[in-house]
C-alpha cells in the first residue's frame, strides 16, 4: 500500500509542477514549493522520511563551490558581451554581401552567421532578436516567404545551445558526470564485493561533451543550409536572390573579402583561443571560460575605438602567448628548485601578464565609460542568478522525488520495457522532446537528468554520446511550440504583419530536421564519441 501511495505521489508532483509552470508561477519558486508541498504529504502519510529535505543544504552548499557551474556566468558574461560589442550586425551585413546574389542566400548567410555566434556568444535571445532585427526585415523586403524567414531565424539561433562553448553543454556536462560518477561508485563496491580490486572508476567532464558536440553541431549547421539550398531550387520564388547592386553597396569583390575577414577574424580567433585550448588540453572549461571572458573585453573595448587599439592587440597577443607558454613551460614559483629555463620562462610570462592587464584596463575604461559594462554586469547576473536558482529548486524537487522511491520506480519501470535499452532510450528522448513543448532546458536538465541519467549509464551506454543525444534534444525545446523562447524573442522583434501561426509553421521543418540529425547521431554515436577519444584518449 504505502508503495503504491509513493507511486500516486510521484506522478503527482510533475503533474501539479506541469499546471503551475503553465499557469505562469516562476519556475524555481514552483520545483522547490511543490516539492515542498509533497513532502509534507508523505510525511504525513507516512511514505517520506523528511530527513531527505535537510540534505538540502549540502546540496546548495555543493552547487555554489562547484568549479565547474562557475564556466556559466563567465560563458554568460562572454555571450553578453560580444553581443553588446556589435559583432552580430557587422557578421550578417559582409555574410549578407556575399551570398546575397545567390537564390537562397540570405538564408544561408543567416545559418552561418548562427553558427559563428553560436561558438562565440551561445546566446540564444540575443542572437534571434539580433538577427530578427537586421535580417528578417530584408528577407520579407526583397519577397522572403514569411514562414521560411522566420524558421531561419530561430533555428540559427539556437546553435547555440549545442555548438560549444554552450551552456546547456556545461550544465549538462556536469549533472552527466555526477550521474556517471554515481554509477562508477556502485560498479566499484560491486567488484569490491566479488573481491575484484582491479576494478578502477572511469570519468566524464565538460570537455567530453565540448568535443562531443562538435562534429554533431556543425553537421546540424551543414543540414540547415542544405535545406535552405533544397527549398530555393523547389520554390525558387521563397527564396529569391538580392539585387547585386543592394547586395554589394558598391563595394568590389576584393573589399567584400576583406571586410568579412575584418569582421571574421576577431570571432574566429576567440573561438579558437577558447575551444582549442580545452581540446588541447591546456585548460578545463572553467578556465577556457575566463580566457574567453577576456577575450570577449578586449574585442568590446577594441570596437569602441578602432584608432587606438595598439594597447588591445598588444594584450590579445599576450593572452595566446600565456596560452602557449602554459602549454609548453612549468610556472609554477612553488617550487624548491627552479630550472633556468623554467626562471626565463616565468619572467617571460610576468612581462606578458603586465601587458594584458593594461589592455583590460584600457577596455574597461571604454565599455565602463560607455555604460556597456553596466549593462552587460547585469544581464550577466540576472541570467547566472536565473540558472541557479532554478538548480536550487530542482535540487529540492528531485530529493523529495527519490525520497518517494521515483527513483526506484522509474528504474523498474525503464528495464522492464520490452526491447531492453534502445526502448529505454527512445522512450527517455521521447519524454525530454515532449517536455520540450512546455519548459526550458534548465528545467529538463535538471529534473530529469538526474533522475533517469544514472539508470541509462548503468545500462551500459556512453556518458559522452547520452549527453550529446541530450542536448541535440534539449535544442529543439527553444523551437517547440507553444513555449519555445527562440519563438517568443522573434515574436518580440518581428512585425506585427507576422502572426505568431506563421512563425510556429516555420519552425516545423527545422525541429524535423533536429530530430532527423538526432536519429543519425544515435543510428551512428561515432559522431559524438570519435572526437572526444581522439583528443583526451
Amino acid at each position: 500500500m504505502g508503495g503504491h501511495l509513493s507511486e500516486i505521489l510521484d506522478i503527482g508532483m510533475f503533474v501539479v509542477a506541469c499546471v503551475v509552470l503553465l499557469a505562469g508561477f516562476p519556475v524555481a519558486f514552483t520545483l522547490a514549493g511543490v516539492a515542498l508541498v509533497f513532502a509534507v504529504i508523505g510525511w504525513s502519510l507516512g511514505v517520506f522520511d523528511l530527513s531527505f529535505v535537510r540534505f538540502i543544504p549540502q546540496r546548495i552548499f555543493g552547487t555554489m563551490t562547484n568549479e565547474v557551474l562557475i564556466a556559466v556566468p563567465l560563458f554568460v558574461f562572454m555571450g553578453v558581451m560580444l553581443e553588446r560589442s556589435k559583432v552580430a550586425e557587422e557578421l550578417l551585413e559582409n555574410m549578407g554581401r556575399l551570398f546575397g546574389t545567390l537564390r537562397g542566400g540570405l538564408g544561408i548567410s543567416v545559418s552561418v552567421v548562427g553558427a559563428l555566434l553560436a561558438a562565440s556568444t551561445g546566446i540564444v535571445g540575443a542572437t534571434v532578436v539580433t538577427m530578427g532585427l537586421l535580417s528578417l526585415p530584408t528577407m520579407l523586403r526583397n519577397g522572403y516567404d514569411t514562414k521560411l524567414a522566420c524558421g531561419s531565424i530561430c533555428a540559427a539561433g539556437t546553435l547555440g545551445q549545442i555548438i560549444p562553448p554552450s551552456i546547456v553543454l556545461v550544465i549538462l556536462g556536469d549533472q552527466i558526470s555526477n550521474s556517471y560518477q554515481q554509477v562508477q561508485l556502485e560498479m566499484q563496491q560491486k567488484a569490491w564485493g566479488e573481491g575484484d580490486y582491479s576494478f578502477s572508476p572511469d570519468t566524464v567532464s565538460v570537455g567530453d561533451l565540448f568535443a562531443g558536440a562538435l562534429i554533431p553541431g556543425l553537421m546540424l549547421v551543414g543540414m540547415y543550409i542544405l535545406y535552405q539550398v533544397i527549398v530555393a531550387i523547389v520554390r525558387p520564388a521563397s527564396s529569391p536572390p538580392l539585387p547585386a547592386d543592394e547586395a554589394r553597396a558598391g563595394m568590389t569583390t576584393g573589399q567584400i573579402y576583406f571586410a568579412i575577414l575584418k569582421v571574421l577574424l576577431p570571432p574566429v580567433i576567440l573561438i579558437i583561443a577558447v575551444l582549442g585550448s580545452i581540446l588541447a588540453g591546456i585548460a578545463t572549461p572553467t578556465e577556457a571560460a575566463g580566457v574567453g571572458s577576456i577575450g570577449a573585453l578586449l574585442l568590446a573595448g577594441l570596437k569602441l575605438d578602432e584608432r587606438r587599439g595598439w594597447s588591445i592587440y598588444g594584450a590579445t597577443l599576450s593572452l595566446v602567448a600565456l596560452l602557449v607558454l602554459t602549454a609548453y613551460v612549468d610556472l609554477r614559483i612553488t617550487r624548491t628548485v627552479i630550472p633556468t629555463g623554467d626562471m626565463i620562462g616565468i619572467v617571460v610570462a610576468i612581462l606578458l601578464c603586465l601587458g594584458l592587464a593594461w589592455g583590460i584596463l584600457i577596455s574597461l575604461w571604454r565599455v565602463y565609460r560607455t555604460r556597456v559594462l553596466h549593462q552587460v554586469m547585469r544581464s550577466t547576473a540576472q541570467i547566472s542568478s536565473m540558472v541557479f536558482i532554478i538548480l536550487i529548486g530542482a535540487a529540492l524537487f528531485s530529493l523529495v522525488f527519490r525520497g518517494l522511491g521515483g527513483d526506484e520506480a522509474v528504474r523498474h519501470f525503464l528495464e522492464g520495457l520490452p526491447g531492453g535499452i534502445f526502448t529505454a532510450v527512445f522512450v527517455v528522448m521521447a519524454v525530454m522532446f515532449l517536455l520540450g513543448f512546455f519548459l526550458d532546458f534548465i528545467e529538463i536538465t535538471f529534473v530529469v537528468v538526474p533522475i533517469v541519467g544514472p539508470i541509462l549509464l548503468a545500462m551500459g551506454l556512453d556518458p559522452v554520446w547520452l549527453g550529446i543525444m541530450m542536448a541535440m534534444n534539449l535544442q529543439t525545446s527553444f523551437l517547440t511550440p507553444p513555449f519555445g523562447f527562440a519563438l517568443f524573442y522573434l515574436r518580440g522583434v518581428a512585425p506585427p504583419s507576422i502572426k505568431t501561426m506563421e512563425i510556429y509553421k516555420g519552425v516545423i521543418p527545422f525541429v524535423i530536421i533536429q530530430l532527423i540529425s538526432l536519429a543519425i547521431v544515435a543510428q551512428f554515436p561515432q559522431l559524438a564519441t570519435w572526437l572526444p577519444e581522439v583528443v583526451f584518449g
